[in-house]
């Protein structure tokens, strides 16, 4: 296999563009071209001004910065970067399908089907794919399929890559990963790969494995961590009606070296593109083989966390007198963790339908997502009409806006920001009694009592 001198990514989101940026960053002599039919997203990625890349995330500027138009382009034009490329990578998105067979559970494979038949419509020399999108396992059988059959005569050697990237610390976990992986069955082209990776990664951090095993990882792996959380948010509600502190069970816990301290925070819930989507398509892929009992245990995973949205907004609506009609709730976040802009099944966005169903008046205020896909986010829901959703949501680009005349703050992101806000001055501008409903255990509880505040965080 020759040595790869250009690279092609199909998908210009949250992990194609970070993760490109990186390996060109890293590899100066491999022209790396990131292409989307999203002109818009692709014209952000080309923005002069750093400050309006797409994605946020903190360092993806400077990195953005050293690598563009040096070695690293974006651009629109598919079939050019396909023809061109030495590699090509698959970084589309790979939704839970919402029709059909499947509909809610299985991941919808529509996109990736289209990258292949792309590739294999404009490919003339041989090309190694390169699946970056989470994927079911066997699909790179399918995706080697439609190239073989599709194409004109040219081998493709299809590779397996799944990414392990934490939003908001994605730029740091591409310039030290815990491990990097690479599924296939040509040692050529895992070789090739290795490579690349190799520019800056040690090489026992690079672990190859057959493709079945690369795909089902990184399942595995979101599902794992995903379920530590429902498990310290379900250990969360028995300590509220005992009187233990999941703070303080939780660190007893993870002083144990077999158990660990990392994903034992007790919140809302979590969210994110990939835990919820990566475990129905486990338990999707569990029950097509009829291994129920498999399915409904990672299902419980899923079903733990819906059920911490609701009582998180239950607990709002019980503390304000059962009633939140008409009544001012400021939501400090939207997005669903902090440092970054992505929203996709955050929280915020399950606790606000809740407290809409009950014609709350919610203000909101994140520093960095923007009001139009605040309002996307609950169109899509489908839940009420998008001029009620603009009726009784209101975003505003101040906190203190949104907290001024508030009944309730509603913590739902752990945005730093929040803690060193003048929540004596906020205090004046509420209505009393004041609440705060602290779904991320962000704030200081003593020092919130002392100025007044009737404090509530969960597992307390």
């Amino acid at each position: 296999m020759k040595q790869v001198k250009k690279i092609t990514c199909i998908g210009a989101g949250y992990v194609g563009g970070p993760t490109m940026s990186v390996i060109a960053q890293k590899n100066p002599n491999v022209q790396v071209t990131v292409v989307d039919l999203n002109q818009a997203r692709i014209a952000a990625w080309n923005d002069e001004n750093l400050d309006n890349l797409p994605v946020y995330e903190p360092g993806l500027d400077a990195v953005v910065g050293e690598a563009r138009g040096r070695n690293l382009f974006f651009s629109t034009d598919v079939d050019k970067a396909i023809d061109e490329a030495d590699m090509i990578f698959i970084s589309v998105n790979t939704p839970t399908k919402t029709y059909g067979k499947g509909k809610g559970q299985a991941a919808d494979l529509k996109f990736i089907e289209l990258c292949a038949r792309q590739i294999a419509a404009v490919a003339k020399e041989d090309k190694i794919v390169v699946e970056k999108s989470t994927l079911p396992v066997r699909t790179a059988e399918a995706l080697k399929n439609i190239l073989d059959n599709t194409g004109n005569g040219v081998n493709f050697h299809i590779l397996s890559n799944p990414e392990f990237l934490a939003e908001g610390t994605a730029v740091t976990d591409l310039h030290n990963p815990d491990r990097v992986l690479i599924g296939g069955e040509d040692e050529a082209a895992i070789e090739a790969l290795v490579q690349v990776y190799e520019a800056w990664v040690p090489r026992e951090r690079i672990l190859t494995t057959n493709l079945w095993s690369s795909e089902l990882s990184k399942l595995v792996a979101n599902a794992f961590l995903a379920q530590r959380v429902s498990s310290i948010n379900a250990i969360s509600e028995l300590c509220e009606v005992t009187g233990a502190n999941v703070d303080e069970v939780a660190r007893a816990i993870g002083q144990d070296s077999r158990i660990g301290p990392k994903f034992l925070k007790a919140s809302v819930g979590f969210g994110g593109s990939c835990f919820q989507k990566d475990i129905l398509n486990l338990v999707y892929i569990a029950r097509s083989y009829n291994l129920t009992a498999v399915a409904d245990y990672w299902e419980q995973v899923i079903l733990m966390n819906d059920h911490q949205k609701t009582r998180f907004a239950e607990k709002i609506i019980q503390t304000m007198y059962n009633t939140v009609n008409g009544k001012h709730i400021a939501f400090l976040g939207w997005a669903f963790k902090k440092d970054t802009n992505d929203t996709r099944e955050s929280a915020a966005i399950y606790v606000a339908d809740h407290l809409l169903d009950e014609e709350a008046q919610v203000v909101v205020y994140d520093p960095k997502v923007p009001a139009e896909q605040i309002y996307k986010d609950l169109d899509y829901l489908g839940t009420r009409s998008p001029e009620d959703n603009r009726r009784l949501v209101k975003v505003v680009d101040n906190p203190y806006e949104a907290l001024d005349g508030a009944h309730a703050a509603a913590v739902l992101t752990e945005w730093d920001e929040f803690k060193d806000y003048d929540w004596a001055k906020i205090k004046e501008g509420m209505k009393r009694p004041s609440f705060v409903f602290d779904g991320r255990k962000l704030l200081d509880r003593k020092e919130l009592n002392r100025l007044g505040f009737a404090y509530y965080a969960i597992g307390e």
